[in-house]
């Protein structure tokens, strides 16, 4: 008898799975990075001497009887008033850097409160169990709860009035909370401490509408006689420090940053692994997503307890899908499953405590999982596809090996040109530094929106010239956020102006429509989700926001849900509600999209080399216009369908590159041919502003429209207005947030630098005619890379 053949004998664990990778051909000859992270050991500090006897007891019981270094330094630096951020990898430890200066104060003092902030619901309330667990060792005695949409109405009631320790969300706080704070005037008289968690979350236009719901959260706190201290986490990002100060509204010398770890760090290795290429000439790679599966179907035959990330949500479903074919008879298709946005709440905290108490071997899932949810012990981590940015990547790479085991972490690239960088590069992820996180709270619309919603919380207080002040804070006049006490004025004046705040006897009044908050969205998305309706059962399977809803819920589209297929009968737009029908066919669907550019307004403009370069606000509207059926593991296109939506619109910045029609008609090539060069240099130039800014592919949309021919390019013209025939194409470059968080400004401002680096990019791929690592590749021609060259040289002939 062969032994080895013998089930019980096959490999187990994460070193079982690396050295069969490596032995295989394939496999190894497709790993271009194999790095080490070396294991760390442990930096210790003391417990505070005055730390509470309670809570010193609770520690002992969990066998805690010191504190890792960052901890002892963060919760010194709380103690004594001053705001912290707490910048130390994943799994080193935070939550006692919150917990214990929390619960220290609320044992010492009766009147204590604190706030707690998640970005998420689901996380708040993973969060409760550990936070109460401490509380109930350490018999104290302290009600804390979350408070969020989920919450019944009468627990919201003795939330309000008698518990301590308030979890919520942004959301919530935004137009529950802060709304209604005389409701909760014993938490905002004794609120010590405000823990703001996931700081990295809040960036872009979430993050610059979050900065005023802490500033007014802030002021809502002076108005009942509390100044709290702000504890503050993030992932690693370039800028904690400033990014923590920009959001609370706080001084940088007010604010202790907390980012070497005294946590060890168990070995990691991690490999980059590039799939083979199926179409030389089209730099065509096999599907990173049928790539991940097969790897992490090694990984769950091994018994590795694992998490697969996924770009998308149909793509989880699409691996989830493939695992469960693969290895469903090994380890159970109840053992590997999906988890994503658009799952009801029931189903994604049963899918969490299945992870904690290691039921599920393997879970497919979008970036909801990169925030904290305790998921238990993890070996390994597959991601099908880099993640958009380096702080991403290693966020969820540190989902493995959080207990202290060695764990391995693979990531899998696609064919765009961010993925071959770090295909050509591997070194440059341990290398290259995290990047930063960007908020633009003096961004006008938003600012404004916030200032409505701070009146009707409290009135303004000003001091008109000559008067005496009739409060000691209007001795000069209330200031806001970043507006001195004069802008502030002038800012509520236009409110006044426009009839939404009254001044009198020295402040401004609300006087617009009750409750403003309510019409103000901190994520920018609507308000109401559609609801996805199962017409076997009548009953509700799953809910997508609005956005998604185009892409994912048209009518004949295939909704994947727990890898199994519905196709939507009929979506009633108007209402929210789409009726789909349990199915089972060969293929899923994906939607495509149109997207134009129009210029609202030129804020600057003038001449690049040849081109003429501008920046301004700008109208994108995208429309979904059919979608493609896509056969099951062999990716076939099976047909096309048609799609009747409204299109989506967003008002944002926009920095645009023109190319002349006396340019154009001087290339030496068919008119066409010059077009698509320009088409191939807008890819490079969005892939190499992505580096050169330091931020996700996705905050930055790309396409190919319509120019202005010889106009004047004075600052508040819309040059495009008024064409009656002629195209001069035209890149542009816009911020894909509403409203826009600064992105455009600064690539207009960095223009002729970035041109050189696509000329870099371009000259230096392998490539023949074009391929996703460079310009994309052409659909109506060959030799785009070599016209994207030409066109850059009729621009800028340097270099």
């Amino acid at each position: 008898m062969v032994t080895d053949a013998l089930p019980w004998h096959a490999p187990r664990g994460t070193e079982a799975v690396i050295d069969g990778w490596l032995a295989e051909g394939a496999v190894r000859e497709c790993i271009t990075g194999d790095l080490t992270t070396a294991a760390t050991d442990p930096s210790w500090a003391p417990l505070p001497d005055d730390l509470a006897p309670s809570l010193r007891r609770a520690l002992s019981e969990r066998g805690i009887d010191r504190l890792y270094s960052h901890q002892a330094l963060a919760i010194d630096e709380a103690r004594r008033g001053r705001h912290v951020v707490i910048a130390t990898p994943t799994a080193s430890g935070k939550s006692l850097c919150f917990h214990l200066p929390v619960l220290h104060a609320l044992a010492s003092d009766e009147t204590a409160s604190a706030l707690f902030i998640y970005p998420t619901k689901a996380l708040s309330r993973d969060q409760e169990h550990a936070l109460r667990a401490l509380i109930t060792s350490a018999e104290l005695g302290v009600a804390a709860t979350v408070y969020d949409g989920d919450t019944p109405g009468d627990a919201r009631r003795v939330a309000r009035e008698r518990c301590r320790i308030v979890l919520t969300n942004p959301d919530m706080l935004h137009s529950g909370i802060l709304p209604n704070h005389p409701k909760w005037v014993s938490t905002f008289q004794g609120l010590r401490y405000v823990v703001l968690d996931e700081l990295h979350t809040y960036r872009g236009v979430f993050g610059s509408h979050m900065a005023h719901v802490i500033a007014r959260l802030r002021r809502i706190a002076r108005f009942h006689g509390s100044d709290p201290v702000f504890i503050t986490a993030t992932a690693t990002i370039g800028n904690p420090l400033e990014h923590a100060a920009r959001l609370i509204g706080a001084p940088p010398e007010q604010v202790a940053l907390v980012d070497q770890t005294g946590a060890p760090r168990a070995s990691r290795r991690l490999f980059v692994y590039n799939p083979p290429v199926v179409n030389a000439e089209l730099g065509i790679r096999k599907s990173a997503l049928k790539e991940s599966v097969r790897l992490a179907a090694d990984l769950v035959r091994a018994r590795v307890p694992t998490i697969v990330f996924g770009p998308s949500r149909n793509s989880v479903e699409v691996m989830l899908k493939y695992l469960r074919a693969r290895v469903g008879d090994v380890a159970g298709a109840s053992a590997i499953m999906a988890y994503r946005g658009g799952y009801l709440p029931k189903a994604r905290r049963e899918i969490e405590r299945g992870l904690r108490d290691g039921e599920i071997l393997c879970v497919v899932a979008t970036n909801a999982l990169e925030l904290g949810i305790d998921i238990g012990d993890l070996d390994a981590v597959v991601c099908a596809g880099y993640p958009g940015s380096v702080a991403a990547t290693w966020q969820r790479f540190g989902r493995a090996g959080r207990r202290g085991a060695h764990s391995v972490c693979v990531m899998v690239c696609g064919s765009s040109a961010l993925d071959q960088y770090f295909a050509r590069d591997p070194g440059a992820l341990t290398r290259t530094s995290a990047e930063e996180a960007r908020i633009d709270p003096g961004n006008v619309e938003i600012l404004l929106q916030h200032l409505k919603c701070a009146t009707f919380e409290a009135p303004f207080l000003h001091r008109p010239a000559g008067a005496r002040p009739a409060h000691p804070d209007a001795a000069a006049g209330e200031a806001y956020l970043s507006l001195d006490a004069s802008a502030t004025r002038d800012a509520l004046d236009y409110l006044a102006s426009h009839g939404l705040v009254h001044e009198t006897a020295g402040s401004y009044h609300f006087t617009g429509e009750a409750f403003p908050a309510n019409h103000v969205s901190l994520r920018n998305i609507g308000w109401d989700n559609f609801v996805i309706i199962d017409l076997a059962t009548n009953q509700s399977i799953a809910e997508l926001d609005w956005r998604a809803a185009h892409t994912m819920l048209h009518e004949q589209a295939i909704y994947q849900h727990d890898a199994e297929q519905y196709q939507v009968e009929r979506l009633d737009y108007d209402n929210h509600k789409a009726f789909v029908r349990k199915v089972a066919p060969d293929y899923f669907t994906t939607a495509l999209t149109y997207r134009t550019v129009s210029v609202i307004e030129q804020a600057t403009g003038g001449a690049l080399g040849q081109a003429r370069i501008g920046l301004g606000d700008v109208l994108v509207e995208e429309k979904v216009t059919g979608y493609k059926k896509i056969k099951f593991f062999t990716h076939e296109n099976a047909g096309y369908g048609d799609v009747h939506l409204p299109e989506m619109q967003m008002h944002t910045q926009s920095f645009w590159l023109t190319l002349p029609e006396s340019v154009v008609g001087a290339i030496p090539a068919p008119r066409a041919a010059v077009i698509d060069g320009l088409r191939g240099l807008g890819r490079a130039l969005e892939t190499v502003s992505t580096l050169a800014l330091m931020c996700d592919p996705r905050d930055i949309g790309q396409t190919l429209g319509d120019g202005a021919g010889p106009a004047e390019l004075a600052p508040g013209r819309n040059p495009f207005a008024g064409r009656t025939g002629g195209f001069d194409p035209t890149v542009f470059l816009f911020d894909a947030q509403p409203g826009g968080v600064g992105l455009a400004p600064r690539i207009h401002q960095r223009a002729a630098e970035l041109l050189e680096r696509a000329r870099v990019l371009m000259r230096g791929c392998g490539c023949a005619d074009g391929c996703p690592g460079c310009v994309g590749p052409s659909d109506e021609s060959t030799g785009r890379r070599a016209m994207a060259l030409t066109v850059l040289a009729a621009i800028a002939p340097r270099g």
